[in-house]
């Protein structure tokens, strides 16, 4: 694999690529995924757009009302790169932690990395530190920019990991906030003329031993997504306006809501937190007219008897669960909608198999969007036809490549990408989801590292051992039942649950906590000691299965 020369001085990122023996094929079959050898993605979502659509068009939208139009976005992604690269010493290569949720600044962060020819390591601003220092200690980066509602947790890891590591708030008072800093620069920046393949974004995904896999993407890919799924599916343009409830820290939400919308001139609507039903009153009120949000989202809308507030919409997309054909047809009967489904991977950074419009076929996630091609294997690598049951593979011009993680073995295999998905295809290249082939939860579009909840869980001062897995459920997809065997003389109840769910909570994002705690006087283990949660599923789907019906 050769590489073209690098505008990188912190040499880090290509000094941890996987080796070329490891990578995954890529292809580039299509005019538009054909690219110069310098390229910095941040030009063409921000400046391009200023030069087609211009200034004063708008990029980004809150529900309080403000506006920020795309030449105030560039101003203050050039003042940004300002920011780091004069006040704070960031050289090409160098990463640059991004903590936030949803909101003007966190987009102009974004932007500015990249421009300044930074790596950008985004993160969720409901990671605890015990769940952000593994993402500190493998990427190193040398400066965080940080909410300032946020900085408690990026501290406690600075101190106890990374003391070199310099940490900037944003949003809040004082001349040292980002926000201050930015205002004092002249806005004027040029763009580190970074290659196509110098890596811009490292992804952390959820780890299922609670060491997260950091994925590595480079300026090219984050075109290619838009390339592949957002122009020839969505077809964004100036008069759209797009929401997404899924965080910038998740590839899904940054290719819904900074990719996708500022290449074509639209608008992002930023929202920091909302509930499904508050999503769908957003979506009327706010004039969206592109949605996407995850299979649960939908399915409490039309429960909650609200799937009138989507009547202003053209599409809509579901994502990081797999999409119930009743929830698709509900939403078809009801406002002649057609859900957009498609399955992605942090590794892939996005979108690889979907349809829109007449191209839909209920029930089906799709097929491979322009650019990719899939096929389902068995465990042996060999191809399988229509109607066989396997491993979805894919390849494209998007690979995966961990940073210096030997799970590169596993997800890389004869050049496919293997996502851990069972899917089976039809005779005309549908594919249709079966179930995850690893030991994730996938709850709400969340993917939930099992053995980290029971690290998380066992911490507690009565709890000897806990084993954890998914429960099916009807709203969430699944949710994490946690078995508990408490110390001796300890009373499991309601009040001793609640407060394990609460412990929990404290140590690691709210979202993964588990939603039903049983208590029990051992955990199932085999000969060599080994957890065998095989037996704890099949306790969970027995039940499921001799539930009543109207239970379901």
């Amino acid at each position: 694999m050769t590489l073209s020369p690098s505008a990188h001085l912190d040499t880090f990122t290509r000094d941890h690529l996987p080796p070329a023996e490891l990578w995954p094929t890529l292809e580039f079959t299509t005019p538009e995924l054909q690219y110069p050898d310098r390229l910095n993605a941040a030009a063409e979502l921000v400046d391009l757009p200023v030069l087609t659509h211009g200034p004063d068009a708008p990029a980004l939208r809150t529900p309080d009302g403000e506006t920020w139009s795309y030449g105030l976005l560039q101003r203050r992604a050039n003042q940004v790169a300002q920011v780091l690269t004069e006040d704070l010493g960031l050289v090409p290569g160098g990463r640059v932690l991004l903590r936030s949720p949803n909101n003007p600044w966190a987009v102009a962060a974004w932007l500015g990395v990249l421009k300044a020819g930074g790596v950008a390591v985004a993160t969720m601003a409901a990671l605890r530190a015990r769940e952000l220092s593994p993402v500190v200690e493998r990427t190193l980066p040398a400066v965080a920019l940080v909410d300032h509602r946020f900085t408690e947790d990026v501290e406690a890891v600075r101190a106890a990991v990374l003391p070199s590591l310099t940490v900037v708030a944003h949003g809040g008072d004082g001349p040292e906030d980002l926000v201050a800093r930015a205002a004092a620069k002249s806005g004027a920046f040029t763009n580190v003329p970074t290659a196509a393949d110098d890596v811009a974004l490292l992804g952390p995904t959820s780890g299922s031993t609670g060491v997260p896999k950091i994925t590595m993407h480079f300026h090219r890919d984050v075109l290619s997504i838009d390339n592949t799924f957002g122009r020839p599916l969505l077809g964004l343009g100036p008069g759209d306006t797009v929401a997404c409830s899924a965080p910038l820290a998740f590839t899904f939400g940054l290719g819904m809501l900074v990719v996708f919308p500022l290449r074509a001139g639209a608008c992002a609507l930023l929202t920091e937190s909302a509930t499904p039903l508050q999503l769908a009153e957003l979506v009327e009120k706010q004039g969206v007219s592109v949605l996407a949000t995850a299979p649960t989202a939908y399915r409490a809308i039309l429960r909650g008897g609200q799937e009138h507030r989507l009547a202003g919409l053209r599409a809509a997309v579901s994502a990081g669960e797999h999409l119930p054909r009743t929830t698709w047809e509900a939403l078809h009967e009801r406002l002649g909608l057609r859900v957009i489904d498609g399955i992605g991977a942090t590794e892939l950074l996005h979108i690889f198999v979907s349809a829109a419009g007449d191209d839909i076929r209920p029930g089906a996630t799709g097929r491979p969007v322009p650019g990719w091609r899939a096929a389902v294997l068995d465990v042996d690598g060999r191809e399988l036809g229509p109607g066989e049951v396997g491993r979805l593979a894919v390849i494209g011009p998007v690979g995966c490549r961990y940073l210096d993680d030997p799970r590169q073995y596993d997800y890389v295999v004869d050049g496919w990408n293997v996502t851990g998905d069972l899917f089976h295809r039809d005779a005309d290249g549908y594919f249709y989801y079966r179930a995850r082939s690893d030991a994730m939860i996938v709850s709400s579009g969340y993917n939930i590292g099992g053995p980290e909840v029971e690290a998380a869980v066992d911490t507690h001062p009565d709890v000897v051992e806990s084993g954890v897995v998914a429960k099916p459920d009807t709203e969430r997809g699944s949710v994490v039942c946690a078995f508990v065997v408490l110390r001796e003389g300890v009373t499991g109840d309601a009040a001793k649950a609640k407060e394990i769910q609460d412990h929990v909570k404290r140590i690691l994002a709210p979202y993964k906590y588990p939603r039903e705690v049983r208590f029990c006087e051992a955990l199932p283990r085999n000969t060599s000691g080994k957890l065998q949660r095989f037996v704890l599923r099949r306790i969970v789907d027995d039940e499921q299965a001799a539930a009543p019906a109207a239970e379901h």
